[in-house]
């Protein structure tokens, strides 16, 4: 071990760890550029300026996401060889030149590579890495740290959206791509390299603290029961669990993504216009920060597997609420339940490969099932879009979209956590 990791690189009154939830946050802020409520502020002006069609300029981005969500397997078994640390500031320098490249696009190829770029290093990678760097951190506090981290993806779904608009109109969408990369390179890309370090062993403590020392015990690091055993993938791929849960952390990616996507024509088609959506997107959005704390206590207290069916049971219920919404205060009452069931799944679909596989291979674990979730969002709206030319509404495909939380429910239900002793003998 070199001298540079063999401690922390500043010294805290409290356990470390808590740094790099910090950062981590900071890399799921800055995913942001790469992430569909940032990239669809700058639709519209790439329609008007290169003359395309909203349905090429829609094309170009689902199949660079599609193709950005197939490549994504591959960074979980580099986060595994290279460790976190590595891979962040290279992600983070690499996200930096993909929004350098859309400032300069010139046409529809340089657009699809634009795309694919930021949806593989912001989308993908930048939610991905953080989302494995905590849990090496922490196990009896993993939720309530990966409710912390969770902050920064909250405070970019909202900041992002109105900052882009103003500094489109303020600078141009060119320059907008521009500030975005030489900020991540001269902010995130730094910090990440001075402060992250890839595991508590790394600088002589262990997951969740050292504890203090108990009168008549040995070396605190010795009395603390970390307790966790690590599946390989293949390991977790021959159990019915993981098949499960893959399920279940796809459903909120397609199902979300498609009504976020149609949100303005669902209420539109209801009879409540624009403002209505727009605020039923704020609720979701202001609702869901506080109770993924109250899901982050939860989860480190209770089995995973129930909460996760109780997060579908939620969903079944918001698309219900969606289905009869015709005044704007049950579409308010959407936006709330939206909000919660949001609030929820941010965490307990991040908890739940930590809690059942372990720290050691969860790179590769959580690369897959993210590669799932992001080819998910990419194919979500396309059954919405084809309802609404085919019956020119969507109730019709909401009740048949029901299918799915109703069938992740069920599973999460019949998933508890594995043991491995099952698997390979005692």
């Amino acid at each position: 071990m070199n001298k540079q990791t063999d401690k922390a690189p500043v010294q805290t009154p409290f356990y470390y760890g808590w740094v790099v939830v910090m950062i981590a946050g900071l890399g799921v802020f800055f995913s942001g550029p790469g992430q569909t409520y940032s990239v669809s502020i700058f639709i519209d002006y790439y329609i008007e300026d290169f003359g395309y069609s909203r349905s090429l300029v829609s094309g170009i981005y689902s199949g660079a996401t599609l193709c950005a969500g197939l490549a994504l397997f591959m960074m979980g078994r580099l986060i595994d060889h290279f460790g976190q640390r590595i891979m962040m500031v290279t992600v983070g320098i690499l996200l930096s030149f993909a929004l350098l490249w859309n400032a300069f696009l010139l046409g529809s190829v340089m657009m699809f590579f634009g795309f694919f770029m930021i949806r593989l290093f912001g989308q993908g990678s930048m939610t991905l890495i953080p989302n494995t760097l905590v849990p090496q951190w922490f196990v009896k506090k993993r939720g309530r740290a990966l409710s912390i981290m969770a902050i920064g993806g909250f405070a970019s779904s909202a900041l992002l959206p109105p900052l882009n608009t103003w500094l489109i109109e303020s600078f141009g969408w060119r320059m907008t791509w521009g500030l975005w990369g030489g900020a991540l390179l001269l902010v995130f890309v730094p910090l990440a390299y001075l402060f992250v370090r890839n595991k508590p062993e790394a600088i002589g403590e262990i997951p969740d603290g050292t504890p203090k020392p108990v009168k008549g015990k040995t070396n605190p690091t010795t009395i603390a029961d970390v307790n966790e055993t690590s599946w390989t993938l293949k390991e977790a791929m021959a159990t019915r669990a993981f098949w499960f849960i893959l399920f279940c952390v796809t459903v909120p990616a397609l199902v979300n993504t498609a009504i976020t996507f149609h949100i303005v024509s669902i209420m539109d088609l209801k009879g409540l216009g624009t403002g209505v959506a727009a605020l039923v997107l704020t609720l979701m959005a202001v609702i869901g920060f506080p109770i993924t704390f109250v899901s982050g206590y939860l989860v480190d207290r209770f089995s995973v597997h129930y909460i996760l069916a109780i997060t579908f049971f939620g969903h079944i219920l918001t698309l219900v609420i969606l289905f009869f919404t015709s005044s704007w205060w049950l579409a308010i009452a959407f936006g709330v339940f939206w909000g919660i069931v949001n609030g929820f799944e941010r965490i307990v679909l991040s908890i739940v490969w930590p809690n059942y596989f372990g720290r050691e291979h969860l790179g590769s674990i959580k690369g897959l099932a993210q590669t799932v979730m992001v080819i998910g969002s990419a194919l979500g709206p396309l059954p919405f879009g084809i309802f609404f030319d085919w019956l020119g509404g969507y109730q019709e495909v909401i009740l048949l979209t029901m299918l799915f939380p109703i069938t992740a429910t069920i599973l999460a239900l019949s998933s508890p956590q594995p043991k491995y002793e099952e698997y390979h003998g005692s």
